[in-house]
Order: structure tokens, then sequence, then C-alpha cells
């Protein structure tokens, strides 16, 4: 059987300071870069997100779907050679300070079990990013098959809906699961996470996976962000 290939996200990080940075770069996303995404792609499966609890704050994220390596490839140069993206980049770029203090980007690779991100959504909500690292590809493997079987439906059952399950093709902390869970606030994503902690078939779960592969999540980091008002994923 023939399956579709698995959709890519580009994950970009913009680190900025407390300064007029967040603005200059919202106005180049909303009016610049997410508009030429739109007309190259015919997609917008975007999440464009401010970080409220993360390692550095104030932070961007940008989330943005693909078919390809190679439609992502192009159409990076197709915006790079873009005569109104070059100017709207320069006069995001000609400030007393640059845009940014730095920037990182993974490529992510969805899950055979995950969702696509979609469009939508009638308030910004909160979203959870949370990267799970795995010691070897084979416990990572472990993972995948722990999250594809019974931890999702326990997720499901305790109000954690992810909109994406990915793995990063290149980034920062690999082997990994990368994941990315709405909630309508923070009461709620802590209930929710109390509810999944407590959960009795979460527990024997996780202590039958332990004992057959070890510890297959190393480590975890977590971060919040809540989605901009202009963003496409809400």
């Amino acid at each position: 059987m023939n399956h579709a290939p698995a959709k890519l996200y580009s994950f970009e990080q913009y680190f900025l300071k407390n300064s007029s940075q967040s603005a200059r770069l919202h106005a180049w996303v909303e009016e610049a870069w997410l508009p030429a995404y739109t007309r190259l792609t015919g997609s917008s499966s975007v999440l464009v997100a401010d970080a409220i609890v993360a390692d550095h704050v104030p932070q961007v994220a940008l989330i943005a779907e693909w078919d390809s390596f190679a439609q992502w490839h192009e159409t990076r140069a197709s915006m790079r050679a873009d005569a109104d993206m070059r100017a709207a980049l320069g006069y995001w770029e000609d400030h007393h300070e640059p845009p940014y203090e730095h920037f990182t980007q993974s490529l992510l690779e969805a899950t055979p079990y995950s969702p696509t991100l979609q469009p939508g959504g009638e308030k910004s909500r909160i979203f959870e990013l949370r990267v799970y690292h795995a010691p070897t590809y084979r416990q990572l493997r472990a993972l995948h098959d722990r999250f594809e079987g019974p931890e999702i439906p326990i997720f499901h059952r305790c109000g954690i809906h992810p909109v994406l399950y990915t793995s990063a093709l290149f980034g920062s902390w690999m082997p990994n699961l990368v994941y990315f869970t709405p909630f309508d606030n923070l009461a709620a994503r802590e209930t929710a996470w109390a509810k999944f902690m407590a959960d009795e078939e979460w527990v024997r779960v996780r202590t039958e996976s332990i004992a057959e592969h070890g510890q297959i999540n190393a480590f975890f980091k977590v971060a919040l962000y809540r989605a901009s008002a202009y963003s496409p994923v809400k």
C-alpha cells in the first residue's frame, strides 16, 4: 500500500529584547511573510505565537506546513528573490537595532499518527510545546509506539488533544518527539495534566514501558505560547 509522504513543518523561534523588536517582527510576518507563504504554497497551515513561559521571553514562534523538503527549499528561495519580500525585509531591518537577537530553526517531520495542522479557531489559544528527547533511535521508536498505542487515547480522555506530533529531521535535542497541544487557558491545562498523571491506565502503561525499554524519555522541555490575533491557526 502506498502512503502519502509525511508533512514537514518548519519551526522557527525568534529571540527578542524588550523593545520594538516584537512589534516589527509581527508586522513583517503578518504583512509580508504570511501573504507570500500563502500565495506560493496555497496553504494557511501556520501558527504564529508569542512565548508566555519559555527559556527566553520575549520570543515569537513560527510553525509552517510543507508538502516536501523540495517545496520548503524552493519556496524559501522564491521568497528571497521576490522584490516585495526584499523591500519588506529591508524596511524591517532598517532600524537602529537588529530585528531580533537571534533565531533557531528546526525541520520537523509529522509522525504517521499525527493530525495535520488545521487553520481556524475563534480566539487565540495557549499552545504547549513539548520536546521529548530519547537516548537512542530504538527508544524513540518505542516512544512513538507508546503514543500511537495506548497514550493518545488516555490523552483525549483527560482533555489533552495535540494538534501535531513530529520528530526533528534537523534541530536540537535529537532524536526527539516534538508535539503541540492547544488549551483554552492555563487553568484548563493544569486540570488536564493533573488528570492525566493520576490516570490508573497511564500509570500502568508507563511502568510497563520503562520495564521493557528503559527510560525512553531521557528528559523533556516545555514552553507555552499564545497564538497571535492574526495567526491562521488559533
